[in-house]
């Protein structure tokens, strides 16, 4: 059975090549082949020794994750569904915006968490994506969009950790994707503009502090525990002063000396001004010392099943003001992608849960890949 490459940082793949018999350098030269350029053919490769390309062809490949959809939002925002085999889809978001472009990545088929708010978790969760498998999504919609675009310049300059699963919970598969987005010779995106987005898995939120730190997403939608328990069931393993304490030795490590909480807005829920005000005691008084933090409001996008209604813009900005007033730095997130169900908490991809089986995902194969544009299917193709 053949290596997939795109399983590999940097690090992966100078032990596989040495595997072959070949130094650290030609590693670096096969990098930078696949990541900056996008090459699939091993032939393209042409500062690779002839010999080293005939290796390569018996030993290794390049996986793409197969295409399902392509959808375009009239902001600009594209979604693709990928094909991650055996009944599973996920989505990535790419959102252009003026001074960057940001792709939203999916690291799970499904979530485990269940987060009431969220439709990934109401799909159930089937599995862990492999390296990759995350990596994919960011090698396609990079070297897709340069194409589109008509530019050799690099357009995704941020990438969030925030799609379909909870991150932490695959961080085997996690790490070595962030290193080779981190990577000089890979994407060489800053640590700053790398965000993990978590529900709170401590002990992993401590180790990503060690092993590879980036910006740091919370997903805390709630100011004490006995709401939090009903809207992130994970509080109850790890309930709001275990993942403060968690925030704070996080901060010692992290590229940004804040953490970003994302708050997302539900009406009659988690939005008057006594939450707020428990907000404000929870993030400043937290073990005495507070947590250096900026709240990020994000405007619920409903679906059926949650039985949840999005906050009127009033009274978000009411929120919004009892906040900032106390100096809590605080933005409330723009919808984009909402037309094509690309917003945040709307990627559901399609999942065969352990307990429910999808059947869309056989329908899309047959009928919407004519909808996916010539570059994307060739794309599938390799």
């Amino acid at each position: 059975m053949t290596a997939n490459l795109l399983d590999f940082d940097l690090e992966g793949l100078a032990a596989f090549c040495g595997t072959l018999g070949e130094k650290r350098f030609r590693a670096t030269q096969l990098f930078r082949w696949i990541h900056q350029k996008g090459a699939t053919d091993f032939d393209q490769m042409t500062d690779l020794a002839k010999s080293l390309r005939e290796k390569l062809k018996v030993s290794a490949h390049l996986q793409a994750l197969p295409i399902l959809t392509q959808h375009e939002s009239k902001d600009g925002t594209i979604k693709w569904l990928f094909d991650v085999g055996h009944g599973d889809a996920v989505e990535a978001v790419f959102i252009p915006e003026d001074d960057r472009g940001t792709l939203c990545v999916s690291s799970q088929a499904g979530c485990a968490v269940g987060c009431r708010f969220c439709s990934t978790g109401h799909q159930g969760f089937s599995r862990n994506l492999t390296t990759g498998e995350i990596l994919a999504q960011l090698w396609f919609a990079e070297h897709f969009l340069r194409k589109h675009l008509k530019t050799s310049e690099r357009v995704i300059s941020n990438v969030v950790m925030m799609g379909m699963g909870e991150p932490l919970q695959n961080y085997s598969a996690l790490v070595p994707a962030l290193k080779a987005m981190l990577d000089d010779h890979g994407y060489g995106l800053s640590r700053r503009r790398v965000t993990v987005s978590t529900s709170g898995v401590v002990p992993m939120m401590d180790r990503l502090g060690q092993d590879c730190p980036v910006a740091l997403a919370v997903s805390l939608h709630a100011p004490n525990d006995a709401l939090r328990d009903n809207l992130v069931p994970l509080n109850k393993k790890y309930p709001l002063s275990e993942l403060l304490d968690a925030c704070n030795r996080y901060l010692e490590h992290a590229p940004r000396d804040f953490i970003t909480f994302e708050y997302c807005m539900l009406d009659g829920v988690n939005d008057q001004p006594e939450h707020a005000q428990q907000l404000l005691q929870l993030v400043r008084r937290h073990a005495g010392r507070g947590v250096s933090c900026k709240l990020n409001l994000i405007p619920f996008n409903p679906f059926p099943a949650s039985g949840l209604v999005r906050s009127p813009q009033h009274q978000v900005q009411a929120f919004a003001k009892i906040l900032i007033d106390a100096g809590i730095v605080t933005t409330v997130r723009k919808t984009r992608g909402d037309d094509i169900d690309a917003a945040c908490g709307q990627l559901a991809g399609d999942v065969k849960d352990r307990t429910r089986v999808g059947e869309r995902i056989a329908q899309q194969r047959t009928v919407m890949l004519k909808q996916v544009p010539a570059d994307a299917r060739a794309a599938k193709e390799t």
